[in-house]
């Protein structure tokens, strides 16, 4: 009989925290669907893999080229439709493959993945410290947020580039928090977020969902690069509060997990279906209050696979 597979970081990191908590082997064999020795050797250290040479590209500078083409063919094809065109083509890969190769450059990738490496062995506990947050835009029609363009830099005139629409839709801007443990209170935005608006949010929004989600425990909040996230006084507004901010790579929604939340929001309002920006509002709280602490911890403990996904793209 061949060698098993060894146990990915996500698996070891299962079973660290399962362990904690007091599971038995078995009982961690059976819930991450390995053999019971080889969560014995993982805790006992004795677990030795094989020699690692890491994962390969997943796809070739011709099929990176492929897909460009795909691209300029049309503009505003969602992911699946690009997926599925490259997919055709002979390059089998996952959406956030596609997602990867069109919307990153290489700076951006190196970046990403040397984040995603130095955090590679944070815990299911460690991410559960994290406070998790973003805006967020909600149109009447139903959550959508209108067609996306792939374009380069400097290609944002061209015709191929632009799509008729309604002009002013009728919209608002929300921003959100979560954790392991569940979600904060919603701020509809009105206007533009400066640096100043922003650290109000911060003061009658963020503080409240930490009191909520942690008490008197330690947290480390998360945004992402945003002008106004990223401004001097944010900065300094932090420091004054005595709160740690996570570093965040540019460009990477995919491993911010309040992005599936807003996910679920946005498919409940197209049953809700609101006529008018009051139903809106109330749809969009109602969802996100029926948002359980046990779908947050599930996004939560995705986070390792997350990481582990990036690293394997390199």
């Amino acid at each position: 009989m061949g060698k098993t597979a060894d146990l990915t970081a996500v698996q070891k990191a299962i079973i660290d925290t399962l362990k904690r908590e007091g599971k038995t082997q078995k009982e961690i064999s059976e819930r991450i669907g390995c053999s019971q020795s080889a969560v014995s050797r993982h805790l006992s250290g004795k677990s030795v893999g094989r020699k690692k040479c890491g994962k390969k590209r997943c796809t070739t500078r011709r099929g990176d080229r492929t897909l460009r083409k795909i691209v300029e063919k049309d503009r505003f094809q969602t992911l699946g439709d690009l997926r599925k065109q490259w997919t055709e083509s002979g390059v089998e890969t996952s959406r956030a493959t596609v997602h990867r190769r069109v919307l990153l450059n290489q700076k951006q990738r190196q970046k990403r993945l040397t984040w995603a490496t130095e955090k590679q062995h944070w815990t299911v506990a460690q991410w559960s410290k994290v406070l998790f947050s973003d805006e967020s835009k909600f149109c009447m029609s139903f959550g959508n947020q209108g067609a996306r363009v792939w374009r380069k830099t400097g290609e944002k005139e061209m015709p191929k580039c632009l799509k008729s629409s309604v002009k002013y839709p009728q919209s608002v801007m929300v921003w959100g928090a979560m954790s392991a443990a569940g979600v904060g209170p919603l701020c509809f935005i009105k206007g533009r977020v400066n640096a100043a608006s922003y650290q109000e949010i911060l003061e009658h929004f963020m503080l409240p969902s930490a009191e909520k989600l942690y008490g008197d425990e330690d947290f480390v909040f998360q945004h992402d690069l945003a002008p106004a996230h990223s401004a001097k006084t944010t900065g300094k507004w932090f420091t004054d509060h005595g709160i740690t901010v996570l570093n965040w790579p540019a460009n990477s929604p995919d491993l911010n997990p309040i992005e599936n939340l807003w996910d679920i929001v946005k498919r409940k309002l197209r049953d809700a279906r609101p006529n008018t920006l009051d139903e809106l509002k109330a749809a969009i709280e109602a969802s996100w209050a029926s948002i359980t602490p046990q779908q947050c911890h599930r996004l939560i403990a995705s986070m390792p696979r997350r990481i582990e996904a990036v690293i394997s793209a390199k």
